[in-house]
This record gives structure tokens, C-alpha cells and sequence, in this order.
């Protein structure tokens, strides 16, 4: 013990005066000294300290597992409970020295705070709570106080989510911090952690990852208030009650106090609040924390440092005596009072603690601390196995203690695991470092901390791996230190920021990689996109530059640039005006937006420029006026196509002149649909049905057909008008395109639909169909298809046609592919009858080229099938006679005889008496082929019987239709 002139001084305050570090200079300033600190962590803190100031041969190191003891050591370093008392130390300091009221520890701080001392110096470092109860036990004592560095405010509730940088988070169990780490990693990238049951090798690695800046995030446990020294700014609690070993109670101001005074080290201020479930400090309790005013301590836990060792019984009660000063209260019982108990309870152990000794390696062997936490048997079992072997044997046997070891080195499993085999190599790491406990200490201590080592290294690694996003969490210390980031998408389209690949970029969108939680994936584009702004730029400018062959449009209205979307068409003013709206990410600015969105703009108005090149010369021709022009605007709003029906009045009111100027520009005005054939191509087509579907506010747009058919299934479940955009004219269960449609009229308007007619070799050609399928094409055009049958006429080398004009048999004309029937250049379109060559024969223009627009038959057509020959019965033919063709029956055909279905084209025939020269005479008429008969169903209609039909004179007032299909024949009566 110190002499009675050696000074005794209470250094107190709140946390960050400096008073351990001012301790610690007061002890290197003596030849020797001693102090006591309450971790083993904060001891491994300041023994590395000390190292670096003195050397390693001039300071020990004495915890519960840890024995660093040089032999010349003049410093030593301690917990609390392993520090030397013996008096020799020139100086001795306490730390947290209020830790005297802990229920579980207090009777250790209380021992030091009445019996120990220094030579010359001895120093109490803590709270001002315990001024009055030192000034009461230790009358020599001498106050001072020490006031706070820097300012503590309260800052309120915070979700973790909005927990500013460089704070601690703070739970009273492993799984709540478990549970809040994995919080922080997903939302912040990833944080440290800290609690007292890690072995200061893991603790030290985890501070590192911290206060090196890998993380800016701290979730602990109270441990921290310990005098751990970090760079905190903000600490939250994530509750206010704990387990103490016994029941769930509230914590204290002071205890608050504690753990909240780490924020704001040295003179930079901290705050603190609280987050997660945590209800709100109340008033009283945050300003008695920012003012550091407790209430003091009144009593302090003791336990009897006096023992009797005759017996386990006489032990036990000198454990348990109470106090005889009303400031001390008798400590509850610890773990090794009840170890004790329960050993001395066992009658195998009764008989080997007869002597003093005995009962005094009882009491050690008890002292082991349970550091595996299984049950109190299993713990009382494995001490009393030790006491056994140390009181026969004198030491534990090797081979025992080596199968433990072995038990448990090994780093695998996950962080529940790894915690709990280190939890048991502390066990014997604290055995092994009792003296004269084992026959070789040196190589336990050597082998029990490497083990601790291995598993230290392996625990820290599962607790970096699973609470740590690296990528994350090096992309913001990067930005934060701001830093600029370089960013790289290689060929494959990955972008690389540090060496680490954070996700594609797909045109101007940044995709992140898959996270496991939006938070997370929220702080990895931050950190992403800031580094990709150069980049945006340059793809920018290269995209601006780029020539209108990389760029393509889908048909659902997509922009695409390569394999990219970088934009879609959206409804503009008018059908040939659409809008783009650009796919960018916010966070690659307005610049680079409007530079892709103009670039979209220039591209499309050019595409729509040269596919609908024609209807742009309509638009622009300023000779165009009166009814041409408006109805040249009609056909800009239709692009390019209308059903002639919908417009029947506007054709009938345009003169020729109109119609001249219009025809100058592509237009043709057909039987069935008015018309630019250079529309019909299979890019103006797609194109047109794009536009066509923004027009209509579709939100699926339908495709297109594919390209070079000439008949396609008539569309079902279509928008109503898709037919004539995508081309074709539904008729029957196909559809015909409008162009083949027009050159089938031609055929039909020089045959008789009164009297009927059949389908010749070049109407199947035009359309490529069989004939079945030809006439169910003729009804959809509104014809009546009847269906007969006839012996089939077999060729002969010389055939005379009855009359000019007049169709040959079905069976005997081959089908030809439409390719065969046209020239080579395209589509020779065939004037219409009241048309004249002069003005409507179409120019050279106007024919289709081979752009996949030429007519292809999509089913070849099919001979009619042959009727089976009728078999002479055997009975009937003499022997030695064959069957002549008389007798077998001729061969039979099928064939169809079309006649108008409704009265428009009847009454036309009937009015102007337009019958084509050479049919009506010997023509073959129904079943049978036979002929119509005369005043018959084909004959004129007339109330006052037959009469002979000529044309009616035109009214000089008004001009003949050029587009009636009955024009040419009355041009011609009229001349003759």
C-alpha cells in the first residue's frame, strides 16, 4: 500500500476531458507504474499505446486471456480484476471508477477504489457522480475536475436510413445488432461492429474498417462507453432497456450518458438521439446528458476481500458477510460464488479440500470465468474436472487439454458459430495462462492464442462479409473524400467504377447490378451515376454525331439506337408530325437529354421525309388549290390511302384538271381505294401503321404483314381501319392488297356480272389463289359465286375460240405465278375503262418495284381435281372387247360462274347497255353450262317489255366520270 504522504487525486468528468490519456502521461512520468482499465479491449488499446511510446520490453500486458509480461516490464497495463495490488508500483490509476455501483463488477472497482494504491501516486478516473462517496471512503482524496471538450446535443429520433455518416448505432444484444448491421449494409453499404465478447484481435480489425473510412458506420453495443476513443460524430441508441443477467430494466441517465459522450472527440461536437424503436428521451433525461448532471452515487457493491480458506463452508461465508458501512451494499452473488457452491456441494470433491491449500485452488479453479454461457452444470462439471486433475495430479494432463483445443480450431461456419468456438478458446486461454497449471505454459499460451488468432481472423472476415458491402461501401468513401471516380463500359456494355463492376449501361440508362434491397441499390446508383457524368456526356456527343443508319424505330414506336432503346415516338400535332421522348436518366443532366432528344427528332422527321417523299410534294405543291388541294390534305391525313367509299363525294366533285394534278404527284384513283402505290411499299407500310397507331392512341400497336404477299388472312380482333394502312382490302376470309385488288377490277370491268362470267388465267394469276379461294374472294367483293360442274373439254392441237373474248375452260388454263404475268420491272397497272391513256396511263414512277412489294402467290394454285371415271361393270363388256370412252363416261370439272351480287353494277349494265362485244352468245351458263335463256334472268328489266339498249348522250352541263368504271364504253357509243 502507499505511504501516507502519497497523493490520492479523483479525476472527474464527463467523457472527452482527456482523463485517461492525462492518466497515462502521469504514468510514464514515474520509473513504474500500474493501471487498472474496465475492458480487456481498452487495455489492448492503451498497451498498444504505450508500446509505441516506451517499446515493447518496458510494458506488460495482464488480462483475464491475455499475458504479455516482459522481464524487465516497468508499465503495466490491466484489467481491472488482473491488475497487481501488491504496492509496488510507483503510480496506479483506476479508470471508470464509477463503475463501483455495477451489479456485476462493482465489487472489484470498490476493492481497488478502498485498498489499492500507488507509492507515490494513486489516480481515480470517472464520473462526477461518485464525488461525495469517495469523499466519504477515501477522506486524503483530492478533487479535480475536468470539463468536456466539446458540446453534446440531442438530435431527436432518426431512421437508420437518414443516419448521418460517422455514427455509432447502438443495441443491448447480439441479435439486435445483427439485425441493425444488416440494416446498415443494405441501406449505407455496410458498417463495423463492436461488443465486448469480440477478442480484441477481431475489435481492433472491425475499428479499423471505421476509422480507416471503409465504412461510416458503427453498430455496437454498450462496450463503447467504455473508453473506446473513436471518431464518432452522432451516437443512437436503438433502445433504452437492457438485460443485466437478471430482468429487462431501463437504463439510467448516467448510463446514457456514458455511451452518448462518445460522440464529438476532442473539440468537435457530437449529438445524440435515438432511432429504430426507441421512444424519445425524455426532457429530464437529455439535459441532464448535455449538462452532465447525475444523480450521484449513494451506494457502492462490495464483497469481503478478507477470505477464510480453512474450508469451503468458512469460504462461502466470508464470501457472503455484509458490509458494515452504510455507503456499501453486499454484491449478489457472482458466477463464481455460485461455482463455488456448487462444487462444494459434490461429495466426490468434499474429500479433497482438507487443507487450505485445497480450498484456496478450489476458489481459483471456481474463478473461471464462463465464458461459453451454456448452463451452470455443464460449467460446475468442467471446474470440477479441472479441480480433480490439478489436486492429483498437480497439473491438467496435456492430452485432455489438447483434445479441447483441437475441438475447436477450426474456422469454418458462419458467425454464430465462429463466436462461439471463440467464446471456448477464451475459456482455455484463460486457463492456460494460470501458473503452474499446465507442464509447458509457454506452449498453451502460444497454442491457445494462436487458435484465438485464427478464429479472431476468421470471425472478422464472416462479419465483414455479411455486414460489409465492399463495392458499395469503397464507391462512397471514394465520393466522399470527393475524389473523382473514373468510370468504364467495355465492349459488353458493363460499366467498371475502381475495379468494381456496378451494373450495364443501356443506351443513356444506367441498370445497376442486382441488389438484395432498394436501399442498397438507391446508395449504389448514387455513388454510380456520379462517376458516369463524363461518360453520359461523351456517349452524348458520339450518339449526336452518329449517322442515321445506326438509328431504327421499332413497330411499337421504339427508338432504338444499335441494340439499345434510347427513345420511343409519342403523339404529335398531326399524324406526320410525332413527338420523341427521350429515355435518359435523370442524373445525366438536361444538357445531355435535349441533345438525344433533338437527335431523335432529326431522325425520324427525315425518315418520315423520304418513305412519305410523295405526300410531302403534295403538301408543299402551292399549285395545288381549290378541291385538289383540299383533297390532297385528305390523303396527307389518311397517309396516303382512303377507301374510295369514305370520299365518294370529294372524287365525284374534282374536274379533270384536279384530278390531272393530283395524278401528277403519284395519286391513283381506283375502283376500290384511292391510292399512292409508292406507299405500298413494305417501309412506308411499317412506317405508316406506326404512325397511324400514335394517331389512334393505340397502346398496342399491330404489326405490319409481311412483306410480298398478296393475299394474307383477312385480320381479326384489328382496330378498325387497319386494313387499308397496312395495304390490303378485306374480302372473304383474306385479304387482297389494294394495288392487285385495283388490276383485278381492271379484268372484272370487261366482263359481263349480269349475265356472269368465270375467273380466266389472269384474274388467278393476279391474285395467286386456287379457284375455290378466288371465289370466296368474289363474294367478299360483293359477287355471287355459283358453283357447277361439266365434262372437261381435253386440248387438241388446234382450238378455234367460239367468239372473241370468250374464256376458255377452267381446266384447260394453267395458272401462272403473277411474276410470269407482269414484265420484270414491276407492276404494269391497266387503265381504267373511262380513263383515257393520255392523261391516266401511270408513269413509270408509279410501278412497284421488287422491294418485297412484287405479288407472290402464297398458295400455288391447284388444278381442279379430276372426277373419277365411271367403271363398265364386268357383266356388260363382251370378251374381247375393252371399254371405250363413251361407255366409261367423260371426265368432269368444277368451275364457278360469278355474277353481281348487288344492284349498283346491275343498273349500270342496264342503263348504258354496256355489254363487252363477244360475250352473251354460246357462253356456257350454269349447271350444265348451258346458256341464259332470251327476256330470261339475264335479260333487261323493263316494264314495257325488250327494248334495244344504247348510251344515253352526257349533258353537255356536266362531264362523264373518268373514274366510272363504264366510262370507256360510253365514250365509245358515243362515237360510233
Amino acid at each position: 500500500m502507499g505511504g501516507e504522504t502519497a497523493r490520492i487525486t479523483a479525476l472527474l468528468g464527463p467523457t472527452n476531458t482527456g482523463k485517461t490519456h492525462f492518466a497515462i502521461e502521469r504514468m510514464l512520468s514515474y520509473p513504474t507504474g500500474v493501471i487498472g482499465l474496465p475492458l480487456r479491449l481498452l487495455a489492448r488499446e492503451v498497451y498498444d499505446k504505450i508500446v509505441a511510446l516506451r517499446g515493447p520490453n518496458a510494458v506488460a500486458l495482464l488480462t483475464g486471456e491475455e499475458r504479455i509480461v516482459p522481464p524487465r516490464a516497468r508499465f503495466w497495463v490491466c484489467t481491472v480484476e488482473s491488475m497487481p495490488v501488491t504496492g509496488e508500483h510507483d503510480f496506479l490509476a483506476i479508470d471508470e471508477i464509477q463503475l463501483c455501483a455495477d451489479p456485476e463488477r462493482g465489487h472489484v472497482f470498490t476493492d481497488r477504489l478502498l485498498n489499492a494504491r500507488g507509492r507515490l501516486e494513486t489516480i481515480f478516473m470517472g464520473a462526477e457522480t461518485m464525488r461525495s462517496t469517495i469523499a466519504a471512503l477515501v477522506p486524503r482524496a483530492q478533487f479535480v475536475k475536468r470539463e468536456r471538450f466539446s458540446h453534446l446535443t440531442y438530435g431527436g429520433s432518426k431512421k437508420i436510413s437518414r443516419m448521418p455518416a460517422r455514427s455509432a448505432i447502438v443495441g443491448f444484444s447480439v441479435e439486435n445488432v445483427y439485425a441493425i448491421a444488416e440494416l446498415i449494409r443494405r441501406q449505407k453499404g455496410g458498417c463495423a461492429v463492436v461488443m465486448g465478447a469480440l477478442s480484441p484481435r477481431t475489435r481492433n480489425a472491425q475499428v479499423a474498417l471505421y476509422q480507416n473510412g471503409d465504412v461510416d458506420y458503427l453498430v455496437a453495443t454498450d462496450a463503447i462507453g467504455m473508453g473506446l476513443n473513436l471518431d464518432l460524430h452522432h451516437v443512437a441508441f436503438s433502445a433504452t432497456t437492457k438485460f443485466d443477467g437478471r430482468r429487462m430494466r431501463p437504463l439510467s441517465a448516467q448510463e446514457l450518458g456514458q455511451i452518448a459522450g462518445r460522440a464529438g472527440r476532442y473539440q468537435r461536437d457530437g449529438s445524440f438521439g435515438v432511432t429504430g424503436e426507441a421512444a424519445p428521451l425524455s426532457e429530464e433525461v437529455v439535459e441532464a446528458i448535455t449538462e452532465h448532471r447525475f444523480e450521484p452515487i449513494r451506494k457502492l457493491e462490495w464483497r469481503n476481500p478478507e477470505l477464510d480458506y480453512r474450508t469451503p463452508a468458512h469460504l462461502i461465508a466470508t464470501l457472503e458477510a455484509r458490509p458494515d458501512n452504510p455507503l456499501l451494499a453486499r454484491a449478489r452473488e457472482a458466477d463464481d460464488l455460485g461455482a463455488l457452491k456448487a462444487l462444494a456441494a459434490m461429495p466426490e470433491l468434499a474429500a479433497r479440500t482438507i487443507s487450505r491449500a485445497d480450498t484456496r485452488l478450489l476458489w481459483d479453479v471456481c474463478r473461471i470465468p464462463d465464458f461459453r454461457g451454456i448452463s451452470h452444470g455443464e460449467h460446475a462439471a468442467m471446474l470440477a474436472k479441472i479441480f480433480a486433475d490439478l489436486h492429483e495430479l498437480g497439473r491438467i494432463p496435456d492430452d485432455w487439454f489438447a483434445r479441447q483445443i483441437k475441438r475447436i480450431d477450426r474456422t469454418d461456419g458462419d458467425i454464430d458459430t465462429l463466436s462461439k468456438r471463440l467464446a471456448f478458446i477464451r475459456t482455455w486461454t484463460y486457463v492456460a495462462q494460470r501458473k503452474g497449471w499446465l507442464d509447458d505454459e509457454s506452449h498453451w499460451r502460444g497454442a491457445t492464442r494462436a487458435v484465438e488468432d485464427r478464429l479472431s481472423d476468421a470471425l472478422h472476415g464472416a462479419l465483414t462479409q455479411r455486414f460489409v458491402d465492399r463495392r458499395t461501401s469503397a464507391l462512397l468513401r471514394r465520393l466522399k473524400q470527393k475524389e473523382s471516380l473514373v468510370a468504364d463500359v467495355n465492349d459488353k456494355g458493363e460499366v467498371v467504377i475502381e475495379g468494381h463492376t456496378v451494373g450495364r449501361l443501356e443506351g443513356f440508362r444506367f441498370r445497376q447490378a442486382d441488389t438484395s434491397d432498394a436501399g442498397e441499390a438507391k446508395t449504389l446508383r448514387a455513388a454510380a451515376v456520379a462517376a458516369l457524368g463524363p461518360q453520359f456526356s461523351l456517349l452524348s456527343d458520339r450518339f449526336y454525331n452518329a449517322p442515321d443508319t445506326e438509328l431504327d424505330y421499332t413497330e411499337q414506336g421504339g427508338l432504338m439506337w444499335g441494340e439499345h432503346a434510347v427513345g420511343k415516338l409519342v403523339k404529335g400535332p398531326e399524324a406526320l408530325k410525332p413527338q420523341v421522348q427521350a429515355f435518359v436518366d435523370d442524373e445525366a443532366g438536361a444538357d445531355v437529354a435535349e441533345k438525344v432528344t433533338r437527335r431523335l427528332q432529326h431522325f425520324i422527321d427525315r425518315k418520315i421525309a423520304a418513305l412519305f417523299e410523295p405526300l410531302m410534294n403534295v403538301q408543299n405543291d402551292e399549285a395545288l388549290t381549290g378541291l385538289a388541294r383540299g383533297f390532297g390534305f385528305q390523303l396527307i391525313e389518311a397517309l396516303g390511302v382512303i377507301p374510295r367509299d369514305q370520299v365518294a363525294q370529294d372524287v365525284k366533285s374534282l374536274d379533270q384538271d384536279a384530278r390531272g394534278a393530283l395524278r401528277k404527284h403519284g395519286v391513283r384513283f381506283g375502283q376500290f381505294t384511292i391510292f399512292m402505290p409508292l406507299l405500298l411499299k413494305p417501309a412506308p407500310t411499317r412506317l405508316r401503321l406506326v404512325l397511324w397507331s400514335l394517331a389512334q392512341g393505340l397502346q398496342e400497336f399491330p404489326e405490319s404483314p409481311p412483306p410480298g404477299l398478296v393475299t394474307i388472312p383477312a385480320p381479326q380482333g384489328m382496330p378498325e381501319g387497319y386494313a387499308p394502312m397496312s395495304g390490303y382490302r378485306a374480302a372473304g376470309s383474306r385479304a387482297i392488297r389494294i394495288d392487285m385488288l385495283e388490276r383485278l377490277a381492271d379484268q372484272l370491268r370487261s366482263q359481263d356480272s349480269r349475265s356472269g362470267f368465270e375467273a380466266n388465267a389472269d384474274m388467278l394469276s393476279i391474285t395467286g389463289m386456287t379457284l375455290e379461294q378466288f371465289a370466296d374472294l368474289m363474294g367478299g367483293l360483293g359477287y355471287k359465286a355459283e358453283k357447277g360442274e361439266r365434262a372437261k373439254v381435253k386440248p387438241v392441237d388446234a382450238v378455234v375460240p367460239e367468239a372473241e373474248g370468250a374464256a376458255a375452260p377452267e381446266g384447260d388454263v394453267p395458272v401462272m405465278d403473277v411474276a410470269e404475268a407482269q414484265p420484270e420491272g414491276g407492276i404494269i397497272e391497266q387503265p381504267t375503262p373511262d380513263e383515257t391513256p393520255a392523261d391516266d396511263t401511270p408513269p413509270a414512277a408509279e410501278a412497284l418495284p421488287d422491294e418485297g412489294v412484287a405479288p407472290v402467290a402464297e398458295t400455288p394454285a391447284e388444278p381442279a381435281p379430276e372426277e373419277p371415271v365411271a367403271e363398265t361393270p364386268a357383266e356388260e363388256i363382251l370378251p374381247g372387247t375393252a371399254p371405250d370412252a363413251e361407255i366409261a363416261g367423260p371426265e368432269m370439272e368444277v368451275f364457278y360462274t360469278f355474277t353481281w351480287g348487288g344492284n349498283r353494277g346491275a343498273r349500270r349494265n342496264d342503263q348504258q347497255g354496256n355489254r363487252p362485244k363477244g360475250q352473251g352468245k354460246g357462253k356456257p351458263r350454269g349447271k350444265g353450262g348451258q346458256g341464259g335463256k332470251p327476256g330470261g334472268k339475264g335479260g333487261p328489266r323493263r316494264d314495257d317489255g325488250p327494248k334495244n339498249f344504247q348510251s344515253r348522250p352526257p349533258r353537255k352541263e356536266k362531264q362523264i366520270d373518268p373514274d366510272n368504271p363504264f366510262a370507256q364504253a360510253l365514250m365509245g357509243l358515243k362515237k360510233e
